[in-house]
């Protein structure tokens, strides 16, 4: 009996010194991530006189990221034009004044680097990874894109088949659909509700006047900005913006544009179509801008619902509540929530797929934990949402590419970029009341979009949908 007292405390003791181990070592790795944090290189910022931004960070790394964001997409045109952005950033690389398509090709392969562009709902971006001591030359090629598209009129008809069989391929992309479905029901009568890559009749209208009449109207030096990230340095790269960039003028031709608020409404879409096995679902209240102070806290409300999918197990171990119950239940193939912003306005919601038979059950438990956020939310929880949201911020900024977007968005969202320690302790600020009053201010009793495609013969109806957004308890 004795000799099994003394094993049980000398267990106890080796536990006991254990633990110490473990808390030291956790303190020490929060000191070293906090310290990590506060030595990443500052993001420096130039304002060059004709007003255009010229923004880096400067890691000393290999290889770069240089590229222009320019603060125009599709929310700036107008039923007349829409899809004009997108053909335009198309047209790009199809030859400028002095660089046929074949010579700005080759001379892209030969410098070993990457070209790129894209067009979302608010932005217009054209970029170049490339070595760093290339780094003057991809300023200069895209500079010259931006400034000296030739637009020829055999290009423009070329790329216009080329839209829409890319039109046709997103088609296919049952995501996509729903989240243009989304957009263009919540924001119904506005400009966000329209799509990147614009209705079809416009795709076969659009002409050189138009191109050259949004570059004309938008791409003006105050809403430009040049980032860069990696082996860039920044005195160099404001000298390369004030010999390359010099052509870009601030000036506008009568009046400047204004971004418009786009107002949200509470409706529906359905598209029924049983032809196919799954149903595609997306549900979403308005969120709020970039800039709203309510963003973070619904960033980690975001993250406390997370996302899914049943190639992943984890059943009755998942932290996700939402995540258990599909695990469990099967009620799910997978979801995904989402926090969409824009300058003004936001969608906060969850896109599932689902069997046609399980969307009632999805819908009940989706937004019943929609309801818990509001009401019950546990201070567990939402640490460890934090956590994750923490480490997923750090993660998407590996590599000098989402470093150099990151600064370009964040320049022309935030107007400046927002360290890391300061977006952690925003983050940390967070508290499980702090969650409940926000998901109260913009989720409980609040009218949705809702965006269905597939066979949804069983999705509830609108009216039974919107009572899901409050609770009536005695």
């Amino acid at each position: 009996m004795a000799s099994n007292i003394l094993k049980l405390t000398s267990t106890l003791r080796l536990a006991n010194r254990g633990a110490g181990l473990i808390k030291r070592t956790a303190s020490s790795h929060a000191s070293d991530y906090k310290h990590a944090l506060l030595n990443v290189p500052a993001t420096q910022v130039t304002t060059l006189d004709n007003g255009l931004r010229v923004a880096s960070e400067d890691s000393g790394a290999a290889t770069a990221t240089v590229g222009l964001w320019i603060d125009a997409g599709s929310r700036y045109e107008t039923a007349a034009n829409n899809g004009v952005a997108h053909f335009l950033e198309h047209m790009a690389f199809k030859g400028t004044a002095k660089r046929s398509q074949t010579d700005l090709e080759l001379e892209v392969e030969n410098l070993g680097a990457h070209l790129n562009a894209y067009t979302s709902r608010e932005q217009t971006v054209f970029y170049a990874k490339c070595l760093s001591k290339d780094v003057p030359k991809a300023v200069e090629i895209l500079a010259d894109i931006v400034q000296n598209s030739k637009l020829g009129e055999a290009e423009i008809e070329r790329e216009r088949g080329v839209i829409l069989r890319e039109m046709q391929e997103v088609e296919s992309n049952l995501q996509e659909v729903v989240f243009d479905h989304l957009h263009a029901t919540a924001y119904q009568g506005t400009p966000l509700g329209n799509t990147i890559l614009g209705p079809t009749k416009n795709i076969k209208s659009i002409g050189k006047k138009d191109l050259k009449d949004y570059i004309e109207q938008h791409y003006k030096s105050p809403r430009i900005v040049l980032a860069g990230a990696g082996g860039v340095s920044h005195s160099e790269l404001v000298k390369l913006a004030e010999k390359e960039l010099k052509g870009v003028t601030n000036t506008f031709d009568g009046k400047s544009p204004q971004l418009e608020p786009c107002r949200f409404t509470g409706s529906e879409v359905r598209v029924r179509d049983d032809s196919i096995p799954l149903a595609h679902v997306a549900i979403a209240v308005e969120g709020c801008g970039w800039a709203d102070a309510d963003n973070v806290p619904l960033m980690v409300a975001n993250t406390l619902i997370g996302t899914w999918d049943r190639s992943q197990g984890g059943g009755v171990n998942n932290a996700s509540n939402l995540a258990r119950h599909c695990a469990e239940d099967q009620m799910c193939h997978s979801f995904q929530s989402f926090n969409t912003c824009y300058k003004d306005t936001g969608l906060w919601g969850i896109y599932f797929v689902c069997d046609p038979m399980s969307i009632d059950d999805m819908m009940f438990n989706l937004q019943g934990e929609w309801m818990r956020l509001c009401t019950q939310v546990t201070e567990a929880e939402v640490n460890r949402a934090k956590n994750l949201l923490k480490t997923n911020m750090l993660l998407q900024l590996d590599g000098t590419t989402p470093i150099c977007e990151d600064i370009g968005r964040q320049l022309l969202c935030y107007n400046r970029r927002i360290p890391l320690h300061e977006l952690e302790k925003r983050i940390d600020a967070v508290d499980a009341a702090n969650i409940r009053d926000v998901c109260m201010k913009y989720i409980y009793d609040r009218c949705p979009a809702v965006a269905a495609v597939g066979p949804i013969e069983n999705l509830p109806d609108y009216n039974r949908v919107r009572s899901g957004m409050y609770w009536v308890r005695l």
